[in-house]
């Protein structure tokens, strides 16, 4: 991993990072509001379990203001905003930059900005917006010192139900590749059909770390056996959203998901039975 103090931030003594999402407010969707209506709240509760970092929007970042303590989680902040996560597309499609977002990052003391490199069917001018974005960010991190997340989505066809990951390797890894050629600093990868090839995203990354994304809610058992896998074939770490801000007890599943992240020797059975152990205290 290349040196950078911020990223010595985001990726603590093991390596790994853990990164809880809680930017979905900023893509005008209302499905995605349930159990983040109340920021303040919602940041609140997801620092004191004390993940690595936390991804914010500009508007939201100040609700980290005034957490103190050696556990409050270090800042990722979201860089753009997308109108793809309907249940059915509009007729504009686009992926807006916010303006002088890296001056804001700066002054949030933020360990990265984090943009999204969009591969929707049948639609090459929004992931040519998203190329020119990247590429826009990538001269204005490089400038102050600020490393650039980007966040390659490969998604099925919206009729299938809207927002959905497609999950197939061939183009997962593609668009890693590009992400990286870029100049990505660190990737937030789909995960892949069978967890077992995530390997091969690995290592098409060429030394950026990938961090896996979570997206839809999903049994808990399933999270954590597919996050221990996922580990395994190297990832960096993972950001997740929905299966912890709409969970039942968010604190305790990002503690079980941080021991999945940062001990080597835990199991999924292991963080499952300390999740349930904390559900009957």
């Amino acid at each position: 991993m290349p040196s950078n103090p911020r990223l010595d931030r985001m990726f603590n003594a093991s390596g790994h990072c853990l990164n809880v999402a809680v930017d979905h407010g900023m893509v005008n969707e209302v499905s995605f509001l349930g159990g983040i209506e109340n920021m303040r709240a919602t940041v609140r509760l997801v620092a004191e379990a004390e993940p690595d970092v936390i991804q914010l929007t500009p508007g939201m970042a100040r609700h980290l203001d005034g957490l103190r303590g050696r556990g409050r989680p270090a800042l990722a902040l979201r860089g753009d905003t997308s109108n793809v996560y309907g249940t059915s597309l509009p007729r504009h499609l686009f992926s807006q930059l916010v303006d002088g977002v890296v001056e804001t990052a700066l002054a949030a003391d933020a360990v990265c900005v984090v943009v999204n490199l969009l591969l929707l069917p049948d639609q090459p001018e929004l992931h040519h917006q998203c190329v020119r974005n990247v590429a826009s960010l990538r001269r204005d991190c490089e400038r102050v010192g600020m490393p650039l997340m980007v966040e390659p989505l490969v998604m099925a066809p919206n009729s299938r139900g809207g927002y959905l990951v497609d999950g197939d390797l061939a183009r997962i890894t593609s668009l890693v590749r590009q992400a990286a050629e870029l100049g990505a600093d660190v990737i937030k990868a789909d995960p892949c059909a069978d967890p077992a090839d995530f390997h091969q995203v690995v290592e098409v990354a060429t030394g950026v770390p990938v961090l896996v994304r979570g997206g839809g809610r999903a049994p808990d058992e399933e999270v954590l056996a597919r996050t221990a896998e996922l580990m395994r074939q190297g990832a960096a770490g993972i950001v997740y959203g929905r299966n912890i801000v709409h969970h039942p007890r968010p604190r305790a599943m990002i503690r079980a998901l941080m021991s999945l992240v940062h001990d080597p020797g835990a199991t999924p059975e292991a963080a499952l039975a300390d999740l349930h152990a904390a559900a009957s205290r």
